[in-house]
């Protein structure tokens, strides 16, 4: 039975090469630094589109039509 390929179709010796010639390029004392500041990144960005969906589903303001008032004669 064959597994489904993990990322992108990356088979796991792929994966395990790229995270060694991650760890060659930046040492084991960044990297944690590095997956902290994309993990900030992300929340940052998931906040903003929680953001724009709610200004999306709420109505404006300013779109509603005012009221008109009776017409005296």
């Amino acid at each position: 039975m064959k597994l489904t390929p993990l990322l992108l179709g990356l088979g796991t010796g792929e994966i395990i090469i790229i995270v060694l010639v991650i760890l060659l390029l930046f040492g084991a004392k960044r990297i944690p630094d590095l997956m902290k500041s994309m993990g900030k990144g992300v929340k940052s960005f998931k906040e903003g589109m929680k953001e724009v969906e709610k200004e999306i589903n709420t109505p404006d303001e300013t779109s509603k039509e005012p009221e008109k008032e009776p017409e005296s004669k």
